[in-house]
């Protein structure tokens, strides 16, 4: 009996440690995101649970704070450093505010990537852009000069608005589209004005746009919320037709804004890809599988780094009319 009882113990114990060690084989990859109940993200994190599913021994860690700021993030990532997790993924709400703490995350060995919206090169190892820079910025200014077409008008005018003054990808992008405005003669920038990535405040930016410019012609939103919130306004004021919306956006929620007219294209990339390409990032870095000049990205291909540990995962896509109802049930 006595005998039997120490077998069951010992067969529990070793039963404890193997599922312990298989425990702490996993990659615990934090995905921080700018905040929480934002569909972009909802999609990003699908996409990190399906490179969960295709490398089989990571545990992804969805997180964020419940609104756009910095300090919100700071806390989560303090959180994470106490709960040792390998690789903190981060989307974030300021360039330099996080690097402090991401530094202290590096410190005590968790590896660090930026993606979508960057920090301070000390505070990472890695960025992934969804994109160029270079190529986003020119893009939102091609949409709107598509709007500009399609209102029948040779030249017009049109005003960004944006999440944060502190955004960084957003600011980013604002001066790669100032920068492009060369090659488009006929559009003039009359305001940037920002919603902070708020619904609420974001509609308000765009009535007060409107009002503030009765001439304008396109509204350029470089961000999920701001979009759909400056297709509401104008469709709210009975402006469809009159005033365009673009920018970057959602098919899922902007499908009946493009067929009503209010929106007459937008871009975006996948965010599924994002999040899946995001996960694969932190996991190779993890597991040591990269050079100083690539990291693998699963079916993305390859990351290419360039001196600042920056890369591009892919270009901008264009959604219309044509092909908006095709993805707007996955994303």
């Amino acid at each position: 009996m006595k005998s039997t009882l120490v077998k069951s113990l010992v067969l529990a114990c070793s039963t404890l440690v193997a599922s312990h060690s298989f425990a702490a084989d996993e990659v615990r990859v934090a995905l921080l995101v700018k905040a929480l109940g934002i569909g972009f993200f909802e999609a990003a994190y699908r996409g990190a649970e399906e490179a969960k599913k295709e490398l089989g021994d990571v545990e992804i860690i969805y997180t964020g704070p419940t609104s756009t700021t910095a300090e919100g993030q700071i806390e989560i990532i303090n959180s994470l450093i106490a709960q040792r997790v390998d690789a903190i993924a981060v989307s974030a709400n300021d360039t330099d505010a996080l690097v402090p703490s991401l530094k202290k995350a590096q410190q005590r060995g968790i590896k660090v990537i930026s993606w979508d919206s960057g920090v301070g090169k000390k505070g990472r190892q890695v960025h992934l852009n969804p994109s160029s820079n270079r190529l986003i910025g020119r893009m939102n200014v091609k949409l709107a000069a598509d709007a500009i077409v399609q209102k029948g008008k040779s030249s017009g005018t049109f005003a960004i608005l944006s999440a944060t003054p502190t955004s960084t990808n957003q600011n980013i992008w604002i001066d790669e589209m100032k920068k492009s405005l060369p090659e488009f003669s006929n559009l003039k920038l009359v305001d940037t004005v920002y919603g902070d990535d708020l619904a609420d405040k974001s509609f308000r930016e765009a009535v007060a746009l409107i009002k503030n410019h009765p001439d304008l012609d396109v509204i350029v939103a470089p961000t999920t919320v701001g979009i759909l919130a400056a297709a509401q306004a104008v469709t709210d004021l009975g402006l469809v037709g009159k005033v365009f919306v673009t920018g970057l956006g959602l098919p899922s929620e902007l499908a009946g804004h493009v067929h009503s007219g209010a929106v007459h294209n937008f871009a975006i990339w996948n965010p599924i890809d994002l999040g899946y390409s995001a996960t694969m990032v932190a996991y190779n870095l993890v597991k040591g599988n990269h050079t100083k000049t690539a990291v693998p990205m699963g079916r993305m291909g390859e990351l290419k780094l360039d001196e600042s540990g920056d890369g591009a995962m892919s270009d901008p896509f264009v959604y219309d009319a044509s092909n908006v109802d095709a993805f707007s049930s996955v994303f």
